[in-house]
């Protein structure tokens, strides 16, 4: 089956959701000792060692270790759920509960937008000041 723009984009979500999923699977005694969570990167930045093992410096902070790594764009992590206790003495600015890494989807979707636009104003700019110089028959 052959999906469409914003359809494709939902089907590959749906399948690295699935993935998520049914990747790990885990016992009731882990669910009992351990939380959970994905990081995820927009830009693929996993697949940067620097910026991987930056991650995971960053996130032993507030007790997360590696489970697996998903891809360049996802990373599984768990932390004993003891570890919460100690988040109210996490240093400024560090988010136990963070699910991104670098810059986040709507901050990526309002860079694009501005991009765009700005590249549009200047392909109209471009149009106006050329079709003036054309009906004035200035030459440049």
């Amino acid at each position: 089956m052959i999906e469409i723009g914003g359809g494709a984009a939902a089907g590959r979500r749906r399948r690295m959701e699935q993935e998520e999923e049914e990747m790990t699977m885990y016992s009731p005694q882990d669910l009992n000792q351990y939380e959970f969570k994905i990081v995820r990167s927009l830009g693929g930045a996993f697949r940067n060692p620097q910026k991987f093992k930056q991650l995971l410096q960053e996130e032993s902070q507030a007790g997360w270790d590696l489970v697996e790594k998903l891809d360049n764009r996802r990373v599984r992590l768990k932390r004993p759920i003891g570890a919460r206790e100690r988040d109210g003495m996490l240093p400024a600015g560090v988010d136990p509960y963070r699910s991104y890494f670098g810059m986040q989807p709507l901050r990526y979707v309002l860079l694009v937008l501005l991009v765009v636009l700005l590249g549009m104003g200047m392909m109209f700019g471009t149009i106006i000041l050329v079709g003036g110089l054309f009906v004035y028959n200035i030459r440049p």
